[in-house]
């Protein structure tokens, strides 16, 4: 997994997680406001209003998307 800083060419979407650099928690989006540099996200229940440059995206490759991939069901009704 990395993490990717976000700048003018990237761009985060509401609903898509985070990593909040100054408590190292994800965090999911909720609304990218390029005019005024900040970010709004969810942590915890409580709502963070911070700049830009606090959060960064998470990059997963698609092997270590794969890998960690569970199945849709458990398997049982198959006979």
């Amino acid at each position: 997994m990395e993490f990717e800083e976000i700048k003018n060419d990237i761009k985060a979407y509401p609903g898509e997680f985070l990593l909040y650099k100054p408590t190292n928690q994800i965090v999911v989006c909720g609304a990218f406001k390029v005019k005024e540099g900040t970010i709004k996200a969810m942590s915890n229940g409580q709502l963070i209003e911070d700049k830009i440059h606090n959060f960064r995206k998470i990059q997963v490759r698609r092997a270590e998307w794969k890998k960690n991939k569970s199945r849709r069901s458990c398997g049982g009704c198959k006979k």
